[in-house]
């Protein structure tokens, strides 16, 4: 017996379902497909009232409801690449992606309106990472904490670890 795309299971549940409804079209007993599949017999029984009313269609996953995504997916092919360009070149000062940025540039460019709270959620989908920028101080010299880094740390490290193990 060969199955096309269309009749295999989306998922274990359902494979176990139809798996369930095979086992009682070869004449098993429903308490024998329980402890085969390790269910209850009540919900070999209630698969199997499914599929009398139902047919097998009346056995297969179905996705879960929810609203419909406000990109499409050629959108959601194209948001890295408008993002990759930076936030710069969307007007806004410093070259760093927040998730009221994004929010807002994908107002301007799809007309589609995102709560900056889901941002984040999107951004995951589209493989990038939710980062958090490092904050310096403007007058942050980068010669003077490498400098402090080589010679006073080392320095201070060394005379605690003296005091520790006398």
């Amino acid at each position: 017996m060969g199955t096309t795309a269309r009749e295999q299971p989306r998922d274990w549940r359902e494979g176990r379902r139809l798996r369930a409804l095979e086992l009682h079209e070869m004449g098993w007993r429903g308490k024998a497909i329980a402890d085969a599949l390790g269910v209850t017999a009540g919900a070999v029984s209630q698969w199997l009232k499914r599929a009398r009313v139902g047919g097998r269609a009346a056995l297969q996953s179905h996705p879960p409801p929810g609203p419909a995504r406000k990109l499409t997916d050629a959108q959601r092919t194209t948001l890295p690449g408008v993002l990759a360009k930076g936030a710069e070149a969307h007007g806004f000062v410093g070259d760093v992606w927040t998730t009221k940025r994004i929010a807002v540039v994908i107002k301007r460019v799809f007309g589609v309106r995102y709560h900056p709270a889901h941002i984040s959620r999107l951004v995951r989908e589209i493989g990038w990472t939710v980062q958090k920028p490092i904050q310096r101080a403007s007058q942050r010299d980068e010669t003077k904490v490498a400098a402090w880094r080589e010679e006073t740390w080392p320095a201070l490290s060394a005379k605690r670890s003296r005091k520790v193990g006398r």
